[in-house]
């Protein structure tokens, strides 16, 4: 195979989105996965609740494996950081930037909690989002900007969600 046809057979997927508004954050996700053009699964599980309470909710883009080792070490960072999101996020964000093994992991994180979205990836990445909307995987720039068209609807962040992510499927 070339390198132009071994493209088209990666495993793709994934729309993730995160919208704050009016005190509440709503993440979600497409449960798409694709190999190339094929639509492999349509209910795979890309958003988890994270954290001994659930307080944080998390969504991931990216190759599943990965995903999970990520939450797994999330979670290790939030029991280290507890109430503090985004000192987990950086600490897991550094060690996912130095890490032998974790360097090599493919995915993104979009997390939150009451206070805080945040968007992770493997360059070492932590980022706050000013409008509190996140848009992460092949779809998010999609999803993104739909929910930033329907922020003035006066729509809730759960409204906004659910129709963001319509419009970019």
């Amino acid at each position: 195979m070339t390198p132009e046809k071994s493209e088209d057979k990666r495993w793709r997927s994934t729309t993730i989105l995160s919208v704050r508004r009016g005190g509440k954050v709503v993440v979600a996700g497409d449960g798409q996965v694709t190999l190339g053009a094929t639509i492999m699964k349509a209910n795979a599980r890309k958003v988890r609740r994270l954290g001994k309470d659930g307080a944080v909710i998390a969504g991931f883009a990216g190759a599943t494996a990965d995903a999970f080792a990520l939450f797994e070490r999330l979670e290790a960072k939030l029991e280290q950081h507890p109430g503090n999101l985004a000192r987990a996020c950086v600490e897991l964000a550094k060690d996912w930037r130095t890490d032998r093994y974790l360097r090599r992991l493919e995915a993104m994180m979009a997390v939150a909690d009451a206070k805080t979205s945040l968007i992770l990836s493997g360059t070492g990445d932590v980022v706050e989002p000013e409008d509190g909307l996140i848009g992460i995987g092949s779809g998010g720039p999609y999803a993104l900007s739909a929910a930033k068209a329907l922020l003035d609807s006066g729509a809730s962040a759960e409204e906004i969600a659910k129709r963001a992510m319509k419009i970019a499927a």
